[in-house]
């Protein structure tokens, strides 16, 4: 299955001009993100995360289902090019759990260049995704509906952060070395797989909202935007998955069961 463009602006709700302006940009970054949920529950199954384009279409537009950096930035990538921007793959180091060494590039970015102007682009990044492009411009606070971001140089890269109680937080820094498909299956493989990976321990959904808040889950834990509750059971978090976050787990291929996520229900 190649991209279907009338497919996914159905699957974000996008009903604007598809032409290639910053406008455009911004409200496609929007409604993806506010749409199709970052999640992790197929690394936690233990299923294969496969990132060409048709699997990864299937996947998060035909069957309904979110997906991490690897997966969602191919998707927007594949949808801006489409609509005929100039994207390149990045590849960052993220910073967010503040390693104690240099971390490896295990996160996936785009830069779309339009006239001349180049913006960081990112669907991917769980809780703190962006839901608005940013200038590639250092020093500068820039607010989006959900937070602001400023990027800074550090040691020739760039660093981005989000302000947060006037306290900025480092999420991950990055370099403008195209990145290429090798480089994120090497990389894919590694977090799925890897023993000690924090996407093979810890159930992660995040989706954005239109108002500016955003729902999150961690293990048991759902935040809703306003207040935070710790889930009974399996069939609890299993009904949030598909009534709040919108999953949908009966897809042949990509569906989960209620028998397949109680094997891996958080305790």
């Amino acid at each position: 299955m190649t991209f279907d463009r009338q497919a996914y602006f159905a699957r974000i709700d996008f009903d604007g001009e598809a032409t290639p302006t910053l406008e455009t940009l911004q409200r496609i970054h929007l409604m993806h993100s506010c749409s199709i949920p970052f999640e992790n529950l197929d690394v936690l199954l233990g299923r294969t995360i496969k990132l060409e384009l048709d699997n990864v279409f299937e996947k998060l537009v035909v069957a309904w289902r979110g997906g991490y950096c690897y997966e969602q930035n191919a998707l927007l990538r594949a949808a801006l090019e489409d609509i005929g921007f100039a994207v390149e793959d990045l590849g960052a180091r993220v910073l967010i759990a503040q390693p104690p060494e240099m971390p490896p590039r295990t996160h996936r970015l785009l830069l779309v260049t339009i006239n001349q102007q180049r913006y960081l682009a990112d669907v991917g990044f769980g809780g703190k995704t962006l839901t608005s492009p940013l200038r590639l411009e250092t020093d500068v606070e820039q607010l989006t509906a959900h937070g602001i971001y400023r990027l800074t140089h550090l040691d020739g890269d760039y660093l981005l952060s989000i302000k947060q109680q006037d306290e900025w937080i480092p999420l991950y820094r990055f370099d403008l070395q195209p990145q290429y498909f090798s480089d994120f299956q090497v990389a894919n493989h590694y977090v799925s797989t890897w023993p000690e990976s924090h996407f093979r321990h810890h159930l992660m959904l995040c989706l954005h909202n239109i108002d500016g808040t955003t729902m999150t889950l961690n293990n048991r834990q759902f935040n809703n935007g306003q207040q935070r509750q710790d889930i009974k059971d399996e069939a609890e978090l299993y009904r949030i998955l598909q009534d709040v976050f919108g999953l949908h787990l009966n897809h042949a291929q990509h569906g989960i069961s209620l028998d397949e996520f109680a094997a891996i229900y958080p305790k």
